[in-house]
């Protein structure tokens, strides 16, 4: 098994492949390892910041502290974050009353304007958040589009995903049920 170093954590790929019938009753490592979500050796505190909400004011991860918290990174003319930011406005939809925050971290270094426009014209209402200059991209080692990572009630990091994934299948669903009863 190859293993991957971000931010002084450990990363394992994990493996997946499980049926929608085994991924239902999962315990959460294995409900993510069935999603190809990468788990960290050691659950760190994920990095705060506080940065301008596309809507206005400002927006600091550590207030979202005892919910759980899908931190997606994003752009506008990246074409897998195209495809999936339906599926990610779905799941802050669906898994909002259980604790679950979803916040897009754009990454593009233009326009504003066009960042709003995006999310307009998609109907996106999950709140999103403005990194033009890519301090927390890098914090976080995001080096591919999208780049997703779960955060704990606690603050921990729990997984990153890395890549478009199909959020709609029973399996992304058996992995958030998981998630959100830890």
């Amino acid at each position: 098994m190859a293993v991957v170093v971000l931010a002084g954590a450990w990363f394992a790929p994990a493996a997946s492949g499980a049926s929608p019938a085994e991924s239902a009753a999962m315990p959460v490592t294995d409900a993510l390892a069935a999603f190809g979500a990468q788990l960290p050796r050691v659950h760190k505190p994920a990095p705060d910041f506080v940065l301008p909400r596309v809507d206005g004011g400002r927006m600091r991860l550590a207030d979202l502290r005892g919910k759980v918290v899908l931190v997606h990174f994003w752009a506008t003319w990246c074409v897998a974050c195209r495809h999936e930011m339906p599926q990610i406005q779905r799941l802050a939809e669906t898994y909002g009353r259980d604790g679950l925050v979803v916040l897009g971290v754009n990454v593009d270094r233009g326009n504003p304007d066009a960042v709003r426009a995006f999310l307009r014209e998609r109907n996106v209402r999950f709140p999103s958040v403005l990194d033009p200059d890519g301090a927390v991209r890098n914090r976080y080692a995001v080096r591919a589009l999208p780049t997703s990572y779960l955060i704990g009630r606690d603050g921990r990091i729990i997984a990153r995903i890395i890549g478009e994934r199909d959020w709609s299948t029973p399996v992304a669903a058996a992995m958030m049920r998981a998630v959100l009863v830890q």
